[in-house]
């Protein structure tokens, strides 16, 4: 809407101001979009906040309580991340032919290898009537030599009807070996990846996480398995999304009232003919009102 005084035989028209035009039916729909819209965000982010901060976190120590792997985690589960290297017990007997040299392990700082082998887990240890394997990493070495003896050694004189403690672990996930290296070198603590070099698999339940063994074995030594840090509480990456969606609800405002001047600036220079001659006119007119 515009304004028209008489100067003369010919009428003056002046421009329409800002808030006119915010006022006009179809922005005020437009704004009650944008509030929608913001509404919205500011829910998301109120749910990203709600996820932020653990009400209920782990107690503090909880990863050193010894307990069965039964009442931790199931075979085929993933393993909850508050359990990350949980102490468990378990039970069972190793499988002959099926320990491997794991390399790129680190002790402490020290390069060297992992000997990891299949555990056939006792059905009273593992819950299960059907076969249940774990995935064990029995020993570290820096040299591969004393690594591959070991392996052999236990492949043929497997220990039998063990019992077990150490850390359950979450599966590193299988990884490519170096493309001028052995294409059967395994660099990665995976049992998926294991799974597919173990005999007898037929019908064979396995655990997702792995165990690193508190005892040593084949004349290896004892793989460095410390405490875990404790978790925080508060998940900094939803905080920082909670605030992602609080910029976004501010700028659904902004759309509105940048494409709400946009259209004034345009009527504005369809009616004066210039942006030099409209700021003029604007001052003048707005100056004139009420």
């Amino acid at each position: 809407m515009t304004d028209a005084r008489v100067t003369g035989d010919l009428p003056e028209v002046f421009p329409p101001t800002l808030r006119e035009v915010m006022l006009r039916p179809f922005w005020i729909g437009m704004l009650g979009l944008a509030l929608l819209v913001a509404a919205i965000f500011a829910w998301l982010g109120q749910w990203q906040l709600g996820n932020a901060i653990d009400t209920d976190p782990p107690p503090a120590g909880m990863t050193e309580e010894l307990r069965p792997i039964a009442d931790v985690v199931a075979p085929g589960q993933y393993l909850a991340e508050p359990l990350v290297g949980q102490r468990v017990e378990v039970s069972g007997s190793f499988v002959a032919g099926d320990f491997t040299v794991i390399s790129s392990r680190f002790d402490e700082g020290e390069p060297g290898y992992w000997v990891a082998g299949q555990l056939r887990v006792d059905p009273t240890s593992a819950g299960a009537d059907t076969p249940t394997s774990l995935a064990v990493a029995v020993g570290f070495t820096s040299d591969r030599a004393e690594a591959e003896t070991a392996a052999s050694a236990l492949d043929a004189a497997p220990p039998q009807e063990v019992a077990l403690t150490g850390r359950l672990i979450s599966d590193e996930g299988a990884q490519e070996p170096p493309r001028d290296g052995d294409p059967f070198e395994v660099t990665a603590m995976s049992p998926v990846a294991l799974l597919s070099q173990w005999s007898d698999i037929d019908g064979l339940e396995v655990y997702r996480p792995y165990l690193v063994s508190a005892e040593a074995f084949g004349g290896l030594g004892a793989i460095h398995s410390p405490a875990p840090g404790e978790l925080s509480s508060v998940n900094w990456l939803n905080i920082f999304y909670a605030i992602e969606w609080a910029v976004f609800a501010g700028f659904a405002f902004y759309m509105w009232y940048r494409l709400a001047r946009d259209a004034w600036e345009k009527e504005v220079e369809a009616i004066t003919g210039s942006d030099d001659e409209g700021e003029d006119a604007r001052a003048e007119h707005a100056s004139s009102r009420p």
